[in-house]
């Protein structure tokens, strides 16, 4: 997977948080939970798989210090 794909599907999260289209929704889901609930949880599991992915695929790879490096310092 590409830096690119995983900062599109960000992006996507971006766009898909501003949930207009449900502030009016009075409707239930599960019988119990607000249609804008769900939908934010949802989203809150989407988010926490897009930092998923940035950690795995996007995040940047540093070269590890030896440990008489950093004692000397």
């Amino acid at each position: 997977m590409s830096k690119k794909l995983v900062f599109a599907f960000l992006v996507a999260l971006f766009i898909l948080h501003q949930d207009f289209w449900l502030r009016d929704n009075a409707s239930l889901v599960l019988g119990f939970i607000p249609a804008s609930l769900a939908y934010h949880m949802v989203f809150t599991v989407l988010a926490a798989l897009g930092w998923y992915l940035v950690v795995r695929f996007a995040w940047p790879h540093f070269p590890e210090e030896d440990e008489e490096g950093r004692a000397e310092q």
